[in-house]
């Protein structure tokens, strides 16, 4: 007697467990989505994951007094991971994608160098304050935020 095959809701083909996925958009998935609704619905996300990761970073930074680069990772981590799992499904309305998984988990490796890099290096140069703190962010989270939307846009995105 064989065993049916697992059903899977969001995609056809057979492949490597996928992440937790939020239900935030029923549609169907596209790559279709216009470039001006791409940038809004990033900017968006961005917002809402930045408050997250910057709200992390400095309660572990200033409540906890854990020092600049690990504070910052776990703000990172938080912020980064919120923000794929809500673009890959509203943003950019992609499929479920191993391939596309592993190319985020790449491009997350260098955003996290560059913006922890530059958080770090920033609040070694300027007095360790919140608002010396929130301008070091911002440059840090700008760098990386501009990276990100460029490579998602042009290659992740894109894979099919």
């Amino acid at each position: 007697m064989s065993r049916p095959e697992p059903s899977h809701e969001d995609f056809t083909s057979r492949h490597a467990p996928m992440p937790i996925e939020l239900p935030f958009d029923d549609e169907e998935a596209s790559t279709d989505v216009d470039l001006r609704t791409q940038l809004v619905r990033f900017v968006i996300v961005g917002a809402f994951s930045g408050l997250l990761d910057f709200g992390l970073t400095i309660l572990l930074q200033y409540g906890l007094d854990v020092p600049f680069w690990p504070a910052k990772s776990a703000g990172f981590i938080l912020g980064t991971t919120t923000a794929y799992l809500i673009n890959r499904r509203w943003t950019f309305r992609a499929a479920p994608s191993t391939l596309r998984f592993v190319a985020v988990i790449l491009l997350y490796l260098v955003t996290y160098l560059v913006n922890t890099g530059i958080y770090t290096g920033l609040s070694h140069l300027w007095q360790e304050t919140i608002v010396y703190s929130f301008l070091a962010y911002v440059v840090a989270q700008g760098t990386a935020t501009v990276i990100n939307f460029v490579v998602q846009r042009l290659v992740i995105f894109r894979i099919r």
